[in-house]
């Protein structure tokens, strides 16, 4: 059978063709957005052009690191943390998930359509898949840690399900030992995972100078994040020997206060001035979610306080695994109290990360060429 001129040049357009990618991170707190900008800026190098989907203030930051990429906004999970019990947090709230994954499912046949979208990248929005187009989902999160083994095998079971439903599983950690997620991430639970490497926005750049005795980075879901923040503002004024920034992770407008004559408060930070203020700062505050641990690791951050959001297991064990395997220092919400944290850090030693795999975003960007390869 001989191909037509027409079919001839319809096929080398296929393969030539820029191919068109849809970004889509969970809309929790910000580190989901945050962790997919490396993969954003690796897509746009490679020559793909990136639409944006999400909601919040993760697609509020998203607009503003990239002004010129067109994006739509999703459902919202409308996720909340009010107590210290996870069962009790997400349980009641688990309908409403299941309606916006439902709903997100919906819409994105639209923008698939409407975008011809050759490749969908999920971080963690379980509906953003589809049968006749090219889903992967990004997640560190193999294995959830729950208390209950009855009810964490449930969740284990659901959780493996919704991810066979996409084509491949990005994990954002290497598989050796050298690694950050520790058992959320270990061992790959299918042959669709593959280990793309740490993801952050940020690169390592030694300081000149120091300007912060103390930075918090704040982020998380509400009404955690105010608490939070509440909490080392009240204890921040008495600590009057040390400088702080707070950089409150409030995306919906640009604010800038000084609270006390010690205190700095800005809502919020780009990627570029965020990593400045960190690497001008001696001690880190921050939740310790993923992606800020990831960031928190890029920059060699060597001393730290880490303080999970109540009720996040997650959370919980990453700070117990970084407290264990590298130094940093772990501190309750409930029990916070910065002077003694302070004064333990001055005797602490400083963490030191493994950098013999930490090559700045060559698996992912193997990684990248094999997705625009198909």
């Amino acid at each position: 059978m001989f191909l037509t001129t027409s079919k001839i040049q319809d096929k080398y357009y296929c393969l030539k063709r820029q191919k068109t990618i849809l970004v889509a991170p969970l809309n929790w707190g910000l580190g989901h957005a945050t962790r997919c900008m490396p993969i954003i800026d690796a897509l746009l190098e490679q020559g793909a052009k990136v639409i944006l989907a999400s909601d919040g203030a993760a697609l509020q930051l998203l607009q503003k690191e990239y002004p010129n990429l067109d994006y739509y906004s999703l459902p919202s999970y409308d996720i909340q943390y009010k107590g210290s019990n996870m069962f009790l947090n997400i349980a009641p709230q688990i309908p409403k998930i299941l309606r916006a994954i439902q709903l997100e499912r919906k819409m994105l046949g639209s923008i698939i359509e409407k975008e011809q979208i050759d490749v969908v990248l999920s971080d963690n929005r379980y509906g953003m898949h589809h049968s006749e187009v090219y889903s992967v989902f990004l997640t560190h999160q193999l294995h959830i840690p729950i208390p209950n083994k009855i009810v964490q095998k449930t969740v284990h079971r659901l959780n493996q399900q919704f991810m066979a439903k996409f084509d491949a599983c990005w994990v954002p950690d290497w598989a050796s030992a050298n690694n950050l997620a520790g058992k959320l991430a270990h061992p790959a639970t299918s042959p669709k995972v593959h280990y793309i490497g740490g993801l952050s926005r940020f690169g390592y750049q030694p300081a000149t100078n120091l300007k912060y005795d103390v930075i918090a980075v704040l982020s998380g879901p509400e009404p955690q994040r105010t608490y939070l923040e509440q909490k080392i503002i009240a204890q921040a004024k008495s600590i009057t020997n040390k400088n702080w920034l707070i950089v409150a992770g409030q995306t919906a407008q640009q604010e800038e206060q000084q609270i006390a004559p010690n205190i700095q408060r800005i809502s919020y930070l780009t990627a570029q001035l965020l990593q400045q203020a960190i690497q001008e700062s001696a001690v880190v505050l921050a939740r310790s979610g993923y992606s800020t641990l990831m960031d928190l690791s890029a920059l060699h951050c060597q001393k730290a306080i880490l303080v999970p959001t109540p009720g996040q297991t997650e959370q919980e064990y990453l700070a117990t695994h970084f407290e264990q395997k590298y130094g940093y220092l772990v501190q309750t919400q409930k029990d916070l109290n910065l002077a003694v944290a302070l004064q333990q850090l001055e005797t602490e030693k400083a963490a030191v990360f493994p950098v013999s795999e930490q090559k700045k975003g060559a698996l992912l960007r193997i990684a990248i060429q094999e997705l625009l390869a198909k």
